[in-house]
């Protein structure tokens, strides 16, 4: 049984080789698509293209080939040997032209272009919306494109340039710079009439503000269970700038990054910077866009105004 696999596999290969000069990428695109997606309207989403689009090029490729590729049944497309050896070469050629787009893009001789830049919607509303105006002041041949999320996009598949994140473990796949620390604390409405300085444990009658499970923060979470907290929590959601919006409401007492509430005159801060819930500014990017012109411009610039802000970042110590 094993030899008949061996010998069907080596036939299937050479098969493949065979056939493979009669194919152009954009047909390997779509059996890769396939392959990993496992349905086509998976594919037809990943291709941006039609459900009926993918159906027709892959049936074109199977008749030009006189080769099937998948094996259809209730639980999506399956490949065939066939249909895994192209997929396994299509991956190949597809990691070849990202790490070849990659390289290319290191070889500009000077900063302009588009920056893929991604970072979250409290960073960009509390400290970078500004510096990114001044960085285009100074480097008007730069376009940034930037995409706000709480998750870190793939640098790797150049879903972006560069990330500015906060973390304390960023990904080991990914060089970059440290840019500062954040400090974050207890904040309230001012309307509430609390005392700046209260301790914590004279805060646990008071409602609070969670954070949802999606904003992904076990710091916070485990900070709110060693104090008894979570009882209080009346609300939860998953985003910092909402929590900020609930405080704004009066829902109740949240920690928020002091760079986010600080300037706030409705919000106050009642406890110093809290230790075990500071964390990193990163600036990262993939390695293979380490020689880059416009990326070092856009970090040099923002070590340089963001250090110079360390002081509010990390928090005002109350008293």
């Amino acid at each position: 049984m094993q030899k008949r696999t061996v010998r069907a596999r080596e036939r299937v290969s050479t098969t493949a080789q065979k056939i493979r000069s009669h194919l152009a990428w954009n047909d390997f695109e779509i059996i890769l698509a396939i392959a990993t997606a496992g349905s086509l309207s998976g594919a037809s989403r990943a291709l941006g293209v039609s459900h009926a689009t993918v159906f027709r090029r892959l049936g074109e490729v199977e008749q030009r080939l006189g080769v099937t590729l998948f094996e259809r049944n209730r639980t999506g497309y399956q490949p065939t040997l066939a249909g895994e050896e192209l997929a396994d070469t299509a991956k190949i050629m597809d990691e070849a032209a990202l790490a070849a787009e990659r390289k290319v893009a290191g070889r500009d001789l000077e900063p302009s272009g588009e920056i893929y830049t991604t970072t979250t919607d409290s960073l960009l509303m509390g400290l970078l919306a500004p510096l990114f105006t001044q960085f285009r002041h100074q480097y008007p041949a730069i376009m940034l494109d930037v995409a706000i999320s709480n998750q870190l996009f793939n640098l790797t598949r150049r879903e972006a340039d560069v990330a500015i994140r906060p973390s304390n473990l960023p990904p080991e796949n990914l060089i970059g710079r440290r840019l500062t620390t954040i400090g974050q604390a207890v904040y309230g409405h001012r309307s509430l009439g609390l005392n700046p300085g209260a301790s914590i444990e004279s805060l646990t009658s008071q409602p609070w503000i969670g954070a949802g499970p999606r904003l992904q923060d076990s710091a916070l979470d485990q900070w709110m269970d060693k104090n008894e907290l979570k009882a209080a929590c009346v609300y939860r959601v998953d985003t910092l700038v909402s929590i900020l919006s609930a405080i704004h409401a009066r829902m109740g007492l949240a920690v928020l990054p002091c760079y986010l509430a600080d300037e706030d005159p409705d919000i106050i801060q009642l406890s110093d910077p809290i230790p075990e819930l500071e964390y990193g500014l990163w600036f990262l990017m993939h390695p293979d866009l380490r020689g880059v012109v416009k990326i070092h411009a856009l970090k040099d610039f923002l070590t340089e105004a963001i250090q110079a802000q360390k002081q509010r970042l990390a928090g005002p110590l109350l008293g």
